[in-house]
């Protein structure tokens, strides 16, 4: 079986095939910079970084774009309450994103456009006029150009909408709204008091673009006219990404996207993330508690994508203890291969013992529409019987090796392995002295010297290959 995944256009679980063979653009919804991200963002930017990443553990070579909006209704008055330029008022929380997309481990989009760059601004309004020729945009008497829905009779069809039962208004010119709001959206408004310095030259005179067109433009401006994968979160299909497929297919005259994947929303101890309930955090938030990046990530990807998450601090618990079983049998699997070293092994000696240890369920399960659960069942089941059969001394030099090798490929796509932490001079002179005292059966010494270590954040533990040193 090849890859399945769940169409939010469709309703169905269906094969995926991209356009070109071997190669997938895929397109995800970035942050707005006008403050930290926060977990639930992180949520969906988890799930599509494990999406690029099984995509490419099957071999696929994906060019990902995801956009940073720094011009919207949100970053204008954040920096007019701040009174400094947009620019200065949103480059905080641009780096800060990027810092947090490494601690979370997310790898890198291929591209990161800002809709404030010049290049996209002049193809948004390329992108109006066409659609003002061609009658599927207008200027209204408040100077601002809209889209004519009723030009577009697909509108609607993403988010299932019934536009005979949805009380349509003339003109939505906020960039979000609800479907009750339904009604012609602002492809570019016009300049006001409340925008300050924000503003750019345009055939309809001074102003700035609507939010749904800065995606369009830049989608299509990079990727071509037609995406394989459109990514976001659930509270992206309406009214955001209905008016993406509007106005981008409007102008290109072809389907816009071959498949739009969302995921559900985060929750916290089971209701709403909100500053007024006390449960808003950002990832910063958690670091700053004592959690790591990778824990965090654990539980952000633990539960798939179409599944509401509840995400708790006993959960983060539950992460850490996970993660500290992956590092034991990974440590294991690396310190048996240290005392039996096994030479590479050909395609078909790995084919042959992947098979026998039954390490294909793993990638079979993301397969079927990310179903990450049975995923990382299949890789806890692989630890269970790896660390029984080592134990019982069963596993041969070459079938560790397959599983080290295996681990190695899972973990690109699952970026579990432990922090790079440097030994400092002190704890490492603590160990050998340690080390030695249990050489010489001086265990009073010795328990004395593990307490200094733990002492200092470092745990002992004393193994038939020795005593192994880990941050506590």
């Amino acid at each position: 079986m090849g890859l399945s995944f769940f169409n939010t256009l469709t309703r169905q679980v269906e094969p995926f095939t991209p356009r070109e063979p071997g190669r997938v653009s895929l397109y995800t919804c970035g942050p707005t910079v006008y403050n930290y991200a926060h977990i639930g963002n992180f949520r969906a930017y988890v799930f599509e970084d494990l999406l690029q990443r099984h995509l490419e553990f099957r071999g696929y070579h994906v060019t990902r774009v995801m956009n940073l909006t720094d011009v919207d209704d949100k970053t204008i008055r954040g920096c007019r309450a701040a009174g400094v330029p947009l620019a200065e008022f949103t480059q905080p929380f641009k780096r800060a994103f990027f810092e947090d997309l490494d601690t979370l481990r997310i790898q890198r989009a291929r591209h990161f456009p800002e809709a404030t760059a010049a290049n996209h601004i002049e193809r948004m309004i390329a992108m109006i006029t066409t659609l003002i020729e061609r009658g599927h945009a207008y200027r209204a008497d408040d100077g601002s150009v809209y889209f004519r829905i009723a030009s577009f009779p697909a509108y609607g069809r993403l988010a299932h909408l019934n536009l005979d039962e949805l009380r349509p208004g003339a003109r939505v010119a906020s960039d979000e709204y609800d479907k009750e709001s339904l009604g012609d959206f602002a492809l570019w408004k016009a300049w006001t008091e409340a925008d300050g310095a924000v503003a750019w030259d345009s055939p309809w005179g001074r102003g700035r673009p609507g939010w749904h067109i800065e995606c369009s433009a830049m989608a299509t401006g990079i990727l071509g006219p037609q995406i394989d994968i459109h990514c976001g979160g659930e509270d992206n299909i309406f009214p955001h990404h209905e008016a993406e497929i509007a106005q981008s297919e409007c102008v290109t005259g072809l389907d816009f996207v071959r498949l739009w994947m969302h995921c559900k929303h985060l929750l916290v101890d089971n209701q709403k993330m909100s500053k007024s309930a006390g449960n808003f955090f950002t990832l910063r938030d958690l670091i700053d508690k004592g959690w790591t990046g990778r824990e965090v990530r654990f539980v952000l990807l633990s539960v798939k994508y179409r599944e509401p998450l509840n995400f708790t601090f006993d959960g983060l618990a539950a992460a850490r203890s996970a993660l500290a079983r992956f590092d034991e049998w990974s440590r294991r699997l690396d310190d048996h291969l240290a005392l039996h070293p096994a030479q590479p092994l050909d395609p078909s000696q790995r084919s042959t013992i992947n098979d026998q240890l039954d390490l294909s369920a793993f990638g079979a399960a993301l397969d079927d529409d990310l179903n990450i659960s049975a995923a990382l069942g299949a890789l806890f089941e692989v630890i269970r019987d790896t660390n029984k059969r080592l134990d019982a001394g069963t596993l041969t030099a070459a079938e560790v090796r397959a599983l080290a090798d295996w681990r190695d490929q899972i973990n690109a796509v699952l970026q579990f392995q432990p922090e790079t932490v440097a030994i400092p001079a002190e704890v490492e002179a603590l160990a050998a002295a340690r080390a030695a005292a249990r050489a010489a059966k001086n265990f009073a010494e010795s328990d004395r010297l593990r307490d200094a270590l733990a002492a200092l954040g470092w745990t002992v533990k004393d193994t038939k290959d020795g005593q192994k040193l880990t941050p506590a």
